[in-house]
């Protein structure tokens, strides 16, 4: 998952990377029949899936009500549609609704994430309402933001929460269908009928009650961590990665800066006649006319990295110097990274700096998105100054990375 560098990813792989290990166990390894007479998806396995998407949300949630004073004002909502990583066109006009929408969608939020999480255990009816209600929960995520494939995987331990009779409209009545044969296999459990075990179940009893001890002791420092005030988020507090803890913005930022990279082929990037122009990224705000774009479930993970790096520093962030360098040298597959290069067909740029400044979307219907802008910016100063490939070469030689040609 991290090979063998930083890790500089979200809770998303991490969340990944637990789920799919929970579902190595949900399916027998002997047969490829839909309905395995001998060997049903064990419950330990399916309290598996639930503990999973108990630990998400009410992380997130607890995350919130302990970080970010907006959260518990209920103004945090003021300012996530148009600070978010990527933006999406929906995003554009849900900035603008009125204040107590944004107040009712905070309110949401918590019920959500601190409130439905305890449904799970108050039996088969509210597993189910928790099931659907996290479910639309997601659905709204993706309609209103580009989080990647997270919101798309956090569905999936929401299924566990419905059992067969919940999911049966999913499936055909004909006759030997599946549906009758689970509703068979139910009465003759009913009736007190069982089939005589064969060896390979005691095996997989023996696996899966391992499983939910292995479980069970790993989820003991990701317990003591919800419980802690000094709570983290997305952090795993084993070598195995798959018992984690979750969470996502507590805290967030009020105003929107970026990041912007411009070339230029001046042999003096200090003339003020030199013409400076940008590169344009696959998704993250930079075009002031390029309506927001929709991504979900794919992940631009460079675009998601300079959302980062624009409310840090580059000290903090020495990868965008790297990226200068390979920009510089016109490699191919950093390129392909980008939306545009205004060197197309051209010689590569003698200098590249990175300049910042603070967007804010333009008002629907007023002067700005008239004239086409979906974003007004206004500029904050130097990012990082001009650098050229040749006096980059002793700074990736301090750090052992290829000098790129």
């Amino acid at each position: 998952m991290r090979r063998g560098r930083r890790d500089r990813g979200g809770g998303w792989e991490s969340q990944l990377l637990e789920t799919g290990f929970l579902g190595i166990f949900l399916c027998p390894l002997w047969t490829l029949s839909r309905l395995p007479r001998h060997t049903p998806p064990s419950s330990i396995v399916i309290w598996g899936f639930r503990w999973l998407i108990f630990r998400i949300m009410l992380g997130a949630g607890l995350i919130k009500i302990r970080g970010d004073r907006c959260w518990r004002d209920l103004t945090c909502m003021d300012y996530h549609y148009e600070t978010q990583p990527v933006p999406n066109p929906i995003a554009y006009f849900m900035h603008r609704s009125p204040w107590w929408f944004h107040q009712f969608e905070t309110l949401v939020n918590h019920f959500i994430e601190l409130v439905v999480p305890f449904f799970l255990f108050l039996g088969r009816r509210m597993c189910i309402v928790h099931g659907l209600l996290q479910i639309l929960f997601q659905v709204l995520l993706i309609i209103s933001g580009n989080l990647s494939f997270l919101n798309w995987l956090t569905m999936v331990p929401s299924i566990a929460c419905f059992d067969d009779i919940s999911l049966g409209f999913l499936f055909s009545s004909r006759r030997g269908g599946v549906k009758e044969r689970v509703a068979q296999m139910q009465l003759e459990g009913a009736a007190g009928e069982q089939l005589p075990l064969r060896y390979g179940c005691y095996v997989r009893k023996v696996v899966n009650i391992s499983f939910g001890l292995l479980i069970a002791y790993l989820s003991i420092p990701v317990v003591l961590n919800l419980l802690n005030s000094r709570q983290v988020m997305n952090t795993s507090f084993n070598p195995l990665r798959i018992v984690n803890t979750y969470g996502a913005f507590g805290s967030i930022t009020k105003e929107r800066t970026e990041v912007i990279l411009q070339g230029t082929s001046s042999l003096d990037p200090n003339d003020p006649a030199a013409v400076w122009e940008e590169y344009d990224f696959k998704c993250k705000p930079g075009d002031l006319k390029r309506r927001p774009c929709f991504i979900t479930p794919y992940h631009y993970r460079l675009d998601w990295l300079m959302w980062f790096a624009a409310f840090q520093t580059y000290e903090q962030n020495e990868w965008i110097i790297h990226l200068a360098g390979k920009l510089l040298a016109q490699e191919e597959e950093t390129l392909s990274l980008m939306a545009t290069n205004p060197f197309a067909g051209r010689a590569p740029p003698r200098w590249i700096r990175g300049e910042h400044f603070k967007y804010k979307y333009s008002q629907p219907g007023g002067k700005h998105a008239s004239e086409g802008r979906w974003w007004i910016r206004k500029r904050i100063g130097p990012y990082f100054p001009p650098v050229n490939l040749q006096g980059l070469k002793k700074f990736y030689e301090d750090r052992n990375w290829p000098y790129p040609v």
